[in-house]
């Protein structure tokens, strides 16, 4: 069931159904989470941000204005909900359509890359945190936030259980941050809770080395 759900075409297709509820569901809730998640990044004027699952721009409150803004999302309805809550706040900013696994940007291209409510619907979360490392420049910051299993634990059958049907309309909840950015070749430098316990966390990474 999972594997029939995990694939870029449905969540293309769900989240360009869920774009116009999105706000009223993901705005106030995670208000806080994205604040903390953002504040941890070392800012400096003039800096290129990647937004990846930009989704409606809900991360745009909480960022400098002095950036080289540019953002990615899979869904045209949350691209174009982005682009009009940038224009609104004043950002300049570049958004597009694309898949978060397969970003196009050239090698080193970014000072931050921000993934946030992300790793835990992307089918294939390793190529995204690949990709994420191959666009960011290697004394880049990438600020994550999401929902993550504990690190060193694997599931119980009844988080899979639970995982079976959280996957098809929302998010993967077995995933675990550690291991994804160690495997991608990122150093955690924070990492932090940030909502429902430990269930959602923050971290701030950087490259352990250039490959």
């Amino acid at each position: 069931m999972i594997a029939m759900f995990n694939t870029t075409a449905w969540n293309r297709l769900r989240y360009s159904l869920y774009a116009p509820l999105y706000d009223l569901v993901a705005d106030r809730a995670f208000r806080r989470a994205r604040r903390r998640a953002l504040d941890a990044v070392d800012w400096a004027g003039g800096e290129r941000v990647l937004i990846v699952g930009a989704g409606t721009g809900l991360d745009l409150c909480y960022l400098p204005r002095h950036i080289e803004l540019h953002a990615s999302d899979l869904s045209p309805a949350m691209v174009a909900r982005f682009r009009a809550r940038a224009e609104s706040l004043g950002f300049d900013f570049v958004a597009r359509e694309m898949d978060a696994e397969r970003l196009d940007f050239p090698d080193g291209h970014f000072d931050v890359v921000i993934m946030h409510l992300i790793l835990a619907v992307m089918p294939d979360p390793d190529r995204g945190l690949r990709e994420a490392y191959r666009v960011l420049a290697d004394d880049g910051q990438l600020c994550v936030m999401d929902k993550f299993q504990p690190d060193g634990h694997s599931p119980g059958p009844g988080r899979r259980a639970l995982n079976a049907l959280t996957s098809a309309i929302a998010t993967d909840i077995t995933r675990q941050a550690g291991p994804l950015l160690s495997e991608a070749g990122f150093v955690i430098e924070e990492d932090q809770p940030v909502m429902l316990g430990r269930l959602f966390r923050a971290l701030l990474a950087r490259k352990a080395s250039p490959r």
